[in-house]
């Protein structure tokens, strides 16, 4: 299974974040990676959520989202055309009025991915990733 984990400070309050996060809609205004990205079903507080996205080739993907306000949203797999499983968590803190923000995501590619070039599928995204999040949060809240 190819891991990756990365914790980084945002310019915003938690609830911001939170919102910024949780608003998975407009995912593909800002991650290149996302072409589409909508909310099929709510129940309580989880969501499931059908990504489209772009990565050598198309995939979609449905994942639950059990969203935990303003503190955590954690994720599994439901259903898709890429992977076996499909975990993660978003954990956030107040620091000083901004977001100490870890990311969490375990991965199991369907078909033969060699581990290595897993882990890199998993891990090279990451930096490219957070950079689109820090600009989202300078989009949206000016900061």
């Amino acid at each position: 299974m190819a891991t990756a984990e990365t914790t980084e400070v945002f310019d915003c309050t938690r609830d911001e974040f939170f919102a910024l996060i949780s608003d998975y809609e407009k995912y593909s205004d800002f991650l290149t990676e996302v072409s589409e990205c909508r909310v099929v079903e709510t129940d309580g507080n989880r969501k499931l959520v059908e990504y489209s996205v772009n990565v050598v080739k198309s995939f979609k993907y449905k994942l639950w989202m059990h969203e935990e306000a303003p503190n955590r949203i954690y994720w599994s797999l439901d259903s898709g055309d890429l992977f076996k499983v499909s975990n993660g968590s978003w954990d956030l803190e107040d620091e000083a009025g901004k977001t100490r923000a870890t990311y969490k995501v375990e991965a199991k590619f369907k078909g033969f991915v060699p581990g290595p070039i897993a882990k890199t599928l998993v891990n090279v995204n990451l930096p490219n990733m957070m950079s689109a999040y820090h600009k989202r949060v300078k989009e949206v809240y000016g900061r």
